[in-house]
């Protein structure tokens, strides 16, 4: 999950820093900066799929600590 906190702060700063130029009149910036923006995306999916297993994993403990006793 912080892996994906990480690339998804990464993509909303590129995403910034790619709009900027657009919004002052300045020249659009090459693909690979919008590239780059699209880990906004990744990030997102990530954290989503590590919160997602972190929540299984605790149903699952809760499950056999119930069985348990």
């Amino acid at each position: 999950m912080r892996t994906g906190a990480i690339v998804f702060i990464i993509g909303a700063v590129a995403t910034a820093v790619t709009i900027t130029p657009l919004f002052i009149g300045g020249h659009p910036l090459p693909t690979a900066a919008y590239l780059v923006s699209m880990l906004m995306g990744v990030g997102m999916a990530l954290a989503l799929v590590g919160l997602l297993r972190a929540a299984l994993a605790q149903r699952r403990a809760t499950r056999e600590a119930a069985a348990a006793r």
